[in-house]
C-alpha cells in the first residue's frame, strides 16, 4: 500500500497539530511538512513533493488561492500535487476562486476526522471530492464574478469535441452523475465515463469540477440553466 504524502498549510498552529494527529494515525498517510502561509507552502511543495496539500484559504501574505494557483501552475508530469481546500463556509466566494485556481475540492474545517481522511485518499487517487452539483451551486451564486463571455466566438477547445462529447459536457455542467447522464442519453455508464474522460483529455482539464467551471466560463452553461 503506497503512502500518501500530505503537506499541512494553515496559519493556526493548533489546527495543524490537530490535523497532524488525525492523519498520522492512518497507516497509509504521512505528514511530510507544515506551513503557516502560502509562500512557504509553495516552497515546501517544491522541496517535499507532497501528493496532497491541505490548504487553508485565509492566511496573511500569500493566501490559499494564490498559493494554489502557483502550486498547480508549477506542477509537472512527474509531480502533480493535488490541493484540498479547508474552509469555514461551503458557500464562499473564496472557495470557487480556489476551485478555479485548480484545487481538487474543498472540505469544511469542522468535518469529521473520517471525512478528512477519506477526502485526502480520494484526492490523492486523482479524483475530485466536490460534487459537480455543489460546484454548480457555487457558480450560480457567484456567476457575476466570472469573466465576461464573448458570445461571438466559440469557447476555446470546444471545437475539438464531438457532438456527443459536447452533449455530455453540458450534462456534467448541470451537476449530473454518470448514472443520471446515462439514463437521460439512454447509453451505458461505461460509455458516459469514456466520453467524460475524452472531454477532460481534449480540454486539458483535471476533473469534473474543472469541467463545470470551464462550461460556465465559456458560456456553455449559464446560471439557472436547467
Amino acid at each position: 500500500m503506497s503512502t500518501v504524502r500530505v503537506l499541512l498549510v494553515d496559519d493556526q498552529p493548533l489546527l495543524r497539530t490537530g490535523f497532524r494527529l488525525i492523519l498520522e494515525a492512518e497507516p497509509d498517510i504521512a505528514v511530510v511538512g507544515e506551513a503557516g502561509d502560502g509562500a512557504v507552502a509553495v516552497e515546501l511543495t517544491r522541496s517535499l513533493l507532497p501528493d496532497v496539500v491541505l490548504m487553508d484559504i485565509r492566511m496573511p501574505g500569500v493566501d490559499g488561492i494564490e498559493a494554489t494557483r502557483r502550486i498547480i501552475r508549477e506542477g509537472a508530469a512527474s509531480h502533480d500535487p493535488r490541493v484540498l481546500i479547508l474552509t469555514t463556509f461551503d458557500l464562499d466566494e473564496y472557495v470557487i476562486e480556489a476551485v478555479r485556481a485548480g484545487a481538487s475540492g474543498f472540505l469544511l474545517k469542522d468535518s469529521p476526522p473520517e471525512d478528512l481522511v477519506q477526502a485526502i485518499r480520494i484526492v490523492a487517487a486523482g479524483d475530485a471530492i466536490v460534487a459537480p452539483s455543489v460546484t454548480r451551486r457555487l457558480l450560480d451564486k457567484f456567476a457575476t464574478r466570472l469573466p465576461a463571455v464573448r458570445d461571438a466566438s466559440p469557447p476555446p477547445g470546444l471545437d475539438t469535441l464531438t457532438e456527443r462529447e459536447r452533449e455530455v459536457l453540458t450534462h456534467v455542467a448541470r451537476g449530473q452523475s454518470n448514472a443520471e447522464i446515462a439514463r437521460e442519453l439512454v447509453v451505458s455508464e461505461t460509455t458516459v465515463k469514456t466520453h467524460v474522460g475524452n472531454v477532460l483529455a481534449k480540454l486539458g482539464l483535471r476533473d469534473r469540477v474543472q469541467a463545470v467551471v470551464y462550461a460556465y466560463e465559456t458560456g456553455l452553461s449559464r446560471p439557472g440553466q436547467s
